[in-house]
C-alpha cells in the first residue's frame, strides 16, 4: 500500500521534545529581546528598515513597535507579538511587560517540564496564581478620590516615566490630561488630533483647543470663513481628464478633440454646481480637485480644501458632527457639519487650517515639537500609550497604589491559606512570617 502524504509538499512536522523546545527557544527569545527596554532604565532599540535612500530609522522602547517591525518564523514567539498587539490595541501601554512576563513564565515552564510535570498541571497552576493575583489586585485597589486631575496627573506621570518624554513629563503629563478631561468621559480618543511638527525643542509643544488640519485651501479662495456650513465628500473631482487605463479615442480633428475637453469641462462644471447647490460655503474633499473645479469654487466664493486623507476626513466628520457624501442629487438628506471659525495659523514655518468652536466639544490638536522626525515619532507612540492609560482610569476609577510591594506580599501571603490542593496545604499556624 502506498504512503498516503497529508501535508503539504513543503511542510515540515515537529514532534515530542524537539517541538516543545522550539517553542521554548522561540517565545524565551522575544522576552530576552525587549526586556532591555523594560522600566525607566529601560534602553532604546534602533530598527533599520529598506535599503539606500529609501532605509527608514525607528528609535523605540515601545514593545508593540519592536515587535511588529521584527519578522518571525517560530509560531511560540508569533503569539508573543500577537499578545502585545493585542495589549496595545486594548489597553495602549504595558505591551513590553506582557511579553516579558509571558516569557518569563515559559522559562519556569521550562524547567518545570524537565521535572517531569505535566504541561497541564503548570496550567493549572498558573490558573490558580492568576485568581490569587487578581482577588489581590482587587482587594488593595482604591476608589479614585475626589481631586480626580490630580490622580490622572499621577498616572501619567508614572506612564511617561519610561519613555522619550520623562525629561519632560510634567509637561506633557498636563497636555494629556487636559485633553482626557475634555473628552467628558466618552473615552473617544479620535476627538483629540496629534499634530508633529519638526523643529524647536519638545518644551514647545502646547495644547490647542481648535481642530487642526495639515492642509490649506485652494488659489484666490477665502483664507477665512466664519459660521462655516461644510460639506465633506469622497468624489473624483479630476474627470475633467480621459483616465480609462488602456483607452483609446480615435478623431478625424483637432476640433473634435476640443469639443471632448469642452464636454469634459461642462460635465465638471454641472457636478461642482451640484456641490454649489447645497448652500454651503466650505468643501472638504478626500480626493484631489484639479485646477478647473478650483477655480470655480473661487468664483462662488467657497473654500475648498482637497486631499484630506482617510483618517483625516473620518475624523473631520466625526469632530464637525458631518456626514462623508459622495452623490449630490439630494441636498435634503445630506448632514452638513458646522463650526464658528475656520482660519490659517502657523506652527513653525508652516501653515495649517484651525477649526474653531466645533460641535464635538472635546476636539482638540497635541502639537508636538522636536528636533527630528525620530524624536517626534517616539512622542507621538509615549504620549498615545499615556492617553490610553488615562481613558481607562476614567472608565473604571480604581487606583492600585505600590504594585511592586503590596501586591506582591498580597500573593505570597494569600499563597498559604488559599486551598490548592488538599494534599500540600501547610497548616495556616505554621505559616512563615513574611518579613
Amino acid at each position: 500500500m502506498l504512503p498516503v502524504q497529508i501535508l503539504k509538499e513543503n511542510a515540515e512536522e515537529e514532534r515530542g521534545e524537539l517541538a516543545r523546545m522550539s517553542s521554548f527557544v522561540g517565545a524565551i527569545a522575544i522576552g530576552d529581546l525587549v526586556k532591555s527596554t523594560l522600566g525607566p532604565k529601560g534602553m532604546d532599540k534602533i530598527l533599520i528598515s529598506g535599503n539606500g535612500e529609501h532605509q527608514n530609522i525607528t528609535v523605540t522602547n515601545d514593545g508593540a513597535t519592536i515587535l511588529k517591525s521584527i519578522g518571525v518564523d517560530n509560531p511560540a514567539a508569533k503569539v508573543l507579538v500577537d499578545m502585545s498587539m493585542t495589549q496595545d490595541s486594548e489597553v495602549g501601554d504595558g505591551t513590553t511587560s506582557v511579553t516579558v512576563l509571558a516569557s518569563e513564565l515559559l522559562k519556569e515552564a521550562e524547567q518545570l517540564i524537565g521535572l517531569r510535570m505535566h504541561p497541564q498541571t503548570i496550567i493549572a497552576g498558573w490558573r490558580t496564581a492568576l485568581k490569587i493575583a487578581q482577588d489581590a489586585l482587587t482587594k488593595s485597589a482604591k476608589k479614585s478620590g475626589s481631586d480626580l486631575r490630580e490622580d490622572l496627573l499621577k498616572i501619567a506621570r508614572t506612564t511617561l516615566g519610561s519613555k522619550i518624554l520623562s525629561q519632560h513629563k510634567d509637561l506633557f503629563s498636563e497636555l494629556a490630561v487636559e485633553a482626557v478631561l475634555r473628552l467628558k468621559s466618552s473615552g473617544n480618543l479620535d476627538a483629540i488630533q496629534i499634530i508633529k511638527k519638526l523643529g524647536g525643542s519638545m518644551s514647545e509643544s502646547y495644547l490647542d483647543d481648535g481642530f487642526l488640519l495639515e492642509k490649506r485651501p485652494g488659489m484666490y479662495q477665502p483664507k477665512r470663513m466664519e459660521k462655516a456650513k461644510i460639506l465633506i465628500a469622497n468624489t473624483p473631482m479630476d474627470t475633467d481628464k480621459v483616465k480609462v487605463f488602456g483607452s483609446r479615442v480615435r478623431v478625424e480633428s483637432v476640433a473634435k478633440v476640443a469639443e471632448m475637453e469642452a464636454a469634459e469641462k461642462e460635465k465638471m462644471k454641472d457636478k461642482v454646481n451640484k456641490i454649489l447647490s447645497h448652500n454651503i460655503n466650505v468643501f472638504i474633499n478626500r480626493q484631489l480637485i484639479y485646477n478647473y473645479p478650483e477655480q470655480l469654487f473661487a468664483d462662488a466664493k467657497v473654500m475648498a480644501i482637497e486631499h484630506a486623507d482617510f483618517e483625516g476626513i473620518e475624523r473631520l466628520a466625526l469632530v464637525l458632527g458631518g456626514d462623508v457624501v459622495s452623490t449630490f442629487d439630494a441636498p435634503e438628506s445630506v448632514k452638513f457639519g458646522t463650526c464658528d471659525l475656520i482660519e490659517e495659523v502657523m506652527i513653525g514655518e508652516d501653515t495649517l487650517l484651525r477649526f474653531s468652536g466645533v460641535p464635538l466639544g472635546e476636539a482638540c490638536s497635541v502639537v508636538l515639537r522636536g528636533a527630528t522626525q525620530q524624536i517626534l515619532d517616539e512622542a507621538e507612540r509615549s504620549l498615545h500609550d499615556a492617553l490610553c492609560v488615562l481613558t481607562t482610569h476614567i472608565k473604571v476609577l480604581f487606583l492600585r497604589h505600590n504594585l511592586i510591594a503590596v501586591e506582591f506580599l498580597s500573593c505570597f501571603d494569600r499563597y498559604f491559606d488559599y486551598r490548592i490542593s488538599s494534599n500540600n496545604r501547610p497548616p495556616s499556624n505554621n505559616r512563615p512570617p513574611l518579613a
